[in-house]
């Protein structure tokens, strides 16, 4: 490992990563989900929550650090709005030429792509995704059916921790929004008061 990758996940070797575009509906479930994790649990320091938004190949340093990567995304499999689906270890899609599943699929198989390059393929992996119900409301929030998913979503990761000897516990309060993964003003409640409306 060098000391680059060192630097970027300290002594964390466990990496929770919520990917997405925030301005464009359901996109934006990964990163809302991540930052809520982030918001109701303490982490213990060898796990560390990022906000890895639409950053692509900037991402290859953190996933190339750890040893267990939790994923938090939007799919589409065709699936009812909502559904929630797991997908663990060597059925997380790794190359882009086959179906389809995660919105950022070309991007994040990059990355992942880039790492086993590299030689520092995550050993454990588990992509949490969400089958989107709105991807055409720019500016818009989650949808109702997606919305619903995030609690649910953030259970399956704390099974997974559990699973893999990480305890976390709950906070005895959520953090405020100043505290979150992201800027205040892109915290889902401040970002629903300014949010574009949806077209006619």
């Amino acid at each position: 490992m060098t000391g680059a990758e060192v630097s970027a996940m300290g002594d964390a070797d466990i990496l929770i990563l919520g990917i997405g575009n925030l301005l464009w509906a359901d996109e934006g479930f990964g990163v809302r989900v991540a930052d809520e994790l982030h918001r109701r649990y303490h982490l213990p320091d060898r796990v560390r929550v990022l906000d890895g938004g639409t950053q692509g190949l900037y991402l290859v340093q953190f996933v190339t650090a750890c040893r267990r990567l939790i994923v938090f995304d939007a799919i589409d499999y065709g699936l009812e709005p909502g559904e929630l689906r797991l997908v663990r270890g060597d059925e997380v899609p790794r190359f882009t030429g086959i179906r389809k599943m995660s919105l950022h699929q070309t991007g994040f198989q990059e990355v992942l792509s880039a790492a086993d390059l590299l030689g520092h393929y995550p050993e454990d992996m588990l992509l949490v995704g969400v089958q989107a119900a709105d991807l055409e409301n720019w500016g818009g929030s989650l949808s109702d059916p997606v919305r619903a998913r995030i609690d649910p979503a953030i259970a399956a990761a704390v099974a997974q921790l559990a699973e893999w000897g990480v305890t976390v516990r709950p906070r005895a309060s959520r953090l405020p929004a100043q505290d979150g993964l992201m800027e205040r003003s892109l915290s889902i409640a401040a970002y629903e008061g300014h949010s574009v409306p949806a077209a006619d």
